[in-house]
């Protein structure tokens, strides 16, 4: 349990991504604060199960990302009930499809506040306790979007683009601090959001199941395969080792050859 002793702060972790990063890390010693949306038992449920893997603590907050008091209120909650925070991964997530033109200005400005200005604010606020201790993981779930465009993302793919240079400038900063900042981009990821989308997606363009996998959702990827969230979370995990001490400022795509393109 290399990560005994360290806390992990994981943004839009009640589910998917989040919930697998929030279970690696748990199962290596972290103690875990999750945030998201979600059914309290579930919540719960899941809060339980963490503190099972390893006889660590875990706590949620369910602070709003989109307003900046609900960023304070989750560094608050982390500092006085687990000391800090050690290892943070911005995760949380949100989409909007929408030509350009006719993009509603209070998506774009939602987005860019979960996605990018909350991310900004809990770097802003845990370096300082990173350079303190001389040792901090920063981790921020960025996109295949982060590296390419589609149509009709504006706000989502300008959002990534901006979480990766977010992200370099950290590394830059605190190069010489003990602290690497890195993104992860995947592709396509089997989570219930993603599993949710396809029966809509059946029914909007009257396609069935395999077409919508398979000309939709995995139309970009060579392999033709989503990843698992586990994959991501695995890659996530290498990066709070201290092997990985010397990676920082990179963005690792995990998209089944997509951007490689």
């Amino acid at each position: 349990m290399f990560l005994k002793g360290k806390t992990a702060l994981i943004t839009g972790s009640t589910s998917g991504i989040g919930a697998a990063y929030a279970t690696a890390l748990a199962r290596e010693g972290a103690a875990i604060v999750i945030n998201g949306f979600g059914d309290a038992a579930e919540i719960e449920a899941q809060l339980a199960e963490l503190r099972s893997l390893s006889g660590t603590t875990a706590t949620f907050c369910g602070a709003d990302l989109a307003n900046p008091q609900g960023v304070q209120q989750m560094l608050d909650q982390a500092a006085a009930e687990l000391g800090g925070v050690d290892i943070l991964i911005n995760n949380a997530g949100i989409q909007h499809v929408c030509p350009v033109e006719d993009f509603p200005l209070e998506k774009w400005d939602q987005i860019v506040a979960i996605m990018l200005t909350a991310p900004f604010l809990l770097i802003r606020g845990v370096v300082p306790q990173m350079k303190a201790k001389g040792w901090g993981r920063i981790i921020s779930t960025a996109s295949a979007h982060s590296l390419t465009a589609s149509p009709n993302k504006s706000a989502y793919v300008s959002v990534k683009h901006g979480l990766t240079g977010l992200t370099k400038t950290v590394a830059l900063e605190t190069a010489r601090d003990g602290i690497t900042a890195n993104c992860i981009s995947p592709g396509y990821v089997w989570t219930p959001l993603v599993e949710k989308q396809i029966p809509d997606t059946m029914k909007t363009r009257n396609m069935t199941r395999e077409q919508v996998l398979n000309e939709v959702l995995l139309a970009s990827s060579p392999q033709r395969s989503m990843a698992m969230p586990e994959e991501i979370a695995a890659l996530a995990l290498f990066l709070c080792r201290d092997e990985a001490k010397s990676i920082t400022g990179a963005n690792y795509s995990v998209d089944g050859g997509w951007t490689a393109q």
